[in-house]
Order: C-alpha cells, then structure tokens, then sequence
C-alpha cells in the first residue's frame, strides 16, 4: 500500500510504540532530502536523530543552544521540558555540517529559532508540524507512517546502541530518563534480551 503525505497524518492511529529507524532507512532519507536540496527538512532530521530529544524540546532549540563562536558545537546541553534535568548530546559531523548551511541559507541570528515556523513569525516550528515531517520522511521511503513517529527519531541511536552494547544505562543517560525502569519501558527491553545479557557474564 503506497501512503501519501497528504493523507497519512489523519489516517494515523496510536499503534503501540513507535518504530526506530533502520540505518538504511537513515541513509535513504538523508540522500533523499540532500538529493531535494531540503535544506531546513536535513538538518532538523540529523539534529533529532543525534539529540535524542522529545519534539517539545526539539522544536525549541535556538541558534544559540547549537552555535558558538568557532562554529556549530559538537556537544550540547539543554535543559528538557518533561523533567527540568539537564541532558547533554553530540553534534555529529554530518550534523554540524547541515545546521551550518541551513544556518547560511537562512541567515538566522544567534538568538532565533533553529527551526522557526513559516507560518507565524517570531515562532518555532510546532511539533505538530514536526510530526507531519518525520511522516513525509518516512513514506519518502515507502514505510508505512503509522508504525512510526517523532518518538522513531527519538530511540533510534539509543536502540542501535542498546543492540550492540546491552549498555542500558548508557541508554539511560542519553534519552535524559531518571529512571531505568522508563529506559527499559521505552526500549522495550524483553525478559528474554535480560536473561541473554546475564548469560553473556563470566564471574
């Protein structure tokens, strides 16, 4: 079945938990979005991808939060919405190099919206319309947009990292949760992936 982004936004229904991305799928969306020189559209996904950010908190990064004197930072610290705790992230190199041209293409000032909204002025983005993207990127690749949402962006770097370190309090320290138990919930984290670790121990 081929979805459109016309359509799948209210076609969405709560499906459980949300999907991560796939390398491959990183890959495709990013060249796509490259490909259609979607500026704003490639340096919002790379930043969600490396901040591990709810979209509230997202979509109120400013220029500042991201930007010093010598250029795009590669570590980051910001306070979140949800818990008032302070949550740090790296910028990576694909990253910092999309914020930078959308920062030059756009011409923003230090103090203004990463991601202001194009339909109200002094505004951000709204996380409505956020959601609205990660859709048009996923259905780029033909997924299904229901099986995914701004929460995919969210878990997908602390899923592949969970699944090739078993580090659930790496995990833990990255997607700013207070406790373990929300980063075992969140993961999905199973019995079975529990009882696996345990075996791989030699005391």
């Amino acid at each position: 079945m081929l979805y459109t982004p016309s359509t799948q936004f209210n076609a969405r229904k709560p499906t459980g938990a949300k999907l991560a991305l796939k390398p491959v799928h990183v890959w495709g969306i990013r060249v796509r979005l490259q490909v259609a020189s979607r500026a704003r559209d490639l340096a919002l996904f790379d930043v969600a991808l490396d901040s591990k950010l709810r979209g509230c908190d997202l979509v109120r990064l400013r220029v500042s939060d991201l930007l010093s004197p010598t250029g795009v930072k590669h570590r980051v610290v910001i306070l979140q919405r949800k818990t008032g705790r302070p949550v740090q992230f790296e910028v990576t190199e694909q990253a910092r190099r999309s914020i930078a041209a959308w920062l030059q293409l756009k011409g923003l000032a230090y103090d203004d919206w990463l991601f202001p909204s194009r339909m109200k002025p002094g505004c951000h983005l709204s996380t409505r319309q956020y959601a609205r993207l990660v859709d048009k990127w996923v259905c780029l690749l033909g997924l299904d947009p229901a099986a995914y949402g701004t929460h995919s962006m969210r878990r997908t770097k602390v899923a592949l990292l969970y699944k090739k370190t078993g580090n659930l309090r790496a995990c833990q320290l990255l997607l700013g949760h207070t406790k373990l138990e929300s980063t075992v919930r969140y993961l999905g984290v199973e019995v079975d992936d529990a009882l696996e670790l345990s075996e791989a121990l030699e005391l």
